[in-house]
């Protein structure tokens, strides 16, 4: 008797069901990676963020803390305003007559005076005082004598023009005219002075050209911008107002306030 052998084989349907469970397992799969690599990206464009702005409050904040700082054994020297201010602009021309240039971003700038020494700046290879970018500062003042010399470090934020980011930016004058870039992504410089006596804080715009040397605090706030995400996003910005991104980078306000240690100006309780 002749054994019969039946086809055996898998159905058309049995086929489209595994596809379907093999493309769900794979979509699941990449959507699990796409947003475990969507929250890393986030996590790591946050990080630096803060790292960036808070690595510009350490560089301007202690250096509003030292504007006006004279040597208290220095006789003799006729000390300029420890600040100058420029609303939406930033500090151009001589040192001792400066004016403001305006910024297309907006942000502020201020030049910052005081008499450095090697205590109280980095001192270059040869010993001598040094501005913000570590040029050494060689024109000194007859009236410091050996006590130091006069330190003008200027700050503002601007566009780099070589990667087309935003940046922090100083010029000092170990070497004046030419700003250093200090810390990307610093998108504006938001500047804000308290007067002696005064109830609240003004810009620059209102600050009187010979007020400046009754200057005790500075509102000092910066807004670093992150890399393009996949969609517009909120942040609270240096007047403590909800604000929308105009564009798909994320942003985020770092503010402190400083007083002025080199003040001669009592400051009113």
């Amino acid at each position: 008797m002749r054994r019969r052998y039946c086809a055996r084989g898998h159905t058309l349907v049995e086929f489209v069901i595994a596809m379907a469970l093999g493309l769900i397992v794979t979509a699941g799969a990449v959507s699990l990676y796409t947003t475990q690599r969507t929250a890393f990206e986030r996590a790591s464009n946050d990080t630096r963020i803060r790292e960036a702005g808070l690595t510009a409050l350490m560089l301007i904040g202690p250096q509003l803390q030292m504007a006006g700082f004279v040597p208290a054994d220095v006789v003799g020297y006729n000390a300029p305003p420890p600040l100058f201010g420029c609303s939406g602009g930033r500090p151009t021309g001589a040192d001792d007559s400066p004016g403001c240039a305006t910024l297309s971003g907006g942000s502020d700038g201020v030049a910052i005076r005081y008499v450095g020494d090697s205590a109280s700046t980095w001192p270059s290879s040869s010993g001598q005082v040094t501005d913000c970018v570590g040029q050494a500062v060689k024109t000194g003042d007859a009236a410091l004598g050996d006590q130091g010399v006069p330190v003008v470090n200027r700050y503002f934020a601007n566009i780099s023009g070589s990667t087309g980011e935003p940046e922090l930016y100083c010029e000092g004058n170990g070497n004046s005219g030419s700003a250093q870039p200090l810390v990307e992504g610093v998108e504006r410089v938001r500047l804000r002075y308290w007067l002696e006596g005064a109830s609240e804080a003004v810009s620059a715009a209102a600050v009187p050209a010979d007020q400046w040397a009754k200057v005790v605090a500075v509102d000092l706030c910066v807004i670093v911008r992150g890399v393009p995400q996949g969609q517009r996003s909120r942040y609270v910005d240096c007047d403590g107002v909800s604000t929308l991104g105009t564009d798909l980078r994320s942003r985020q306000a770092f503010s402190r306030r400083v007083a002025l240690r080199g003040s001669r100006v009592e400051v009113s309780s």
